[in-house]
């Protein structure tokens, strides 16, 4: 029996990449899971290769900047199960190209339209989702609730205003939501994951480039970058038992990157340059 046997969650972006790699941690782990996504195909697939090993899952189309999209995400998992346990509010992709957030950009450089957007698609979900699911998981006794940040939300970078403002917000927000429903037996956490490696950053960043992703690796005190694997495995921990009375928190899963002196760092990252000399060093 699993740890969360028994348990409902919902996954948002839970097609592909962390969301899709958190689906099937937490349907191992016993959960019926919803996996939300705008990708009806791939979440398609990805309940595919749930019941595949055993495990219970459904597709939902939603696209988490729309109010009656994560409305009728909750019912539908409430609807279907009867209950509603864990919502992990992971959808929004860095590398989406169409994403306000994503865009490179400074306070004189960015659009009031594209702020607007960015800060709405980062931070809007998570508070919906609250507002939705706090009152089903208060019918059950309490649930969790997991928010996906960032690195990005503990250091900075010139040029990722919307991006770090917005997942500094996530942590603000977590907090303040485990205050308030704690007494509901909800707990609320984030996580902030490092650089990881999903099928479409593989293919969009590193599959013509290899070397770029082992500079990337070797600027980590584990000399390696991350897999979704590794943050399902902490979002499977945190809506556990084993995190009965952990909330509040972000639990950040980055192989070491942000603990670094940055003198350490440039001195590694020199020894690289020189030890490759052939690699085209990325730009991020």
């Amino acid at each position: 029996m699993g740890k969360l046997t028994g348990r409902v969650a919902i996954v948002t972006g839970g097609a592909w990449g962390i969301g899709g790699a958190t689906c099937r941690r937490l349907a191992a782990e016993g959960a019926k899971v919803l996996v939300a996504d705008v990708d009806d195909a791939a979440a398609a697939s990805n309940v595919e290769r749930i019941t595949e090993a055993g495990g219970v899952a459904r597709a939902f189309h939603a696209d988490v900047r729309i109010h009656d999209d994560i409305r009728a995400m909750v019912s539908e998992a409430t609807g279907a199960w009867g209950r509603l346990d864990i919502l992990v509010n992971n959808a929004f992709s860095p590398t989406a190209s169409s994403s306000a957030a994503a865009r490179s950009s400074n306070a004189i450089d960015t659009t009031e339209e594209d702020w607007d957007a960015g800060i709405a698609l980062l931070i809007k979900p998570i508070f919906l989702g609250a507002k939705y699911a706090v009152p089903v998981m208060r019918e059950t006794g309490g649930g969790s609730i997991v928010n996906m940040a960032s690195v990005h939300g503990l250091a900075y970078a010139p040029g990722w205003l919307v991006y770090e403002t917005g997942k500094t917000a996530v942590i603000g927000i977590t907090r303040q939501l485990a205050t308030e429903y704690g007494p509901d037996g909800i707990r609320v956490n984030a996580i902030n994951p490092g650089h990881i490696v999903t099928e479409k950053i593989q293919a969009s960043l590193w599959d013509d480039d290899p070397g770029g992703l082992d500079f990337m690796g070797a600027q980590y005190p584990l000399r390696k970058t991350g897999v979704p694997d590794d943050i399902a495995n902490a979002v499977a921990f945190l809506c556990s038992d084993d995190a009965s009375f952990i909330t509040g928190h972000d639990l950040t899963v980055d192989g070491g990157l942000t603990i670094q002196i940055q003198e350490n760092l440039a001195g590694r990252i020199g020894d690289f340059v020189r030890a490759h000399p052939d690699t085209q060093i990325p730009s991020l």
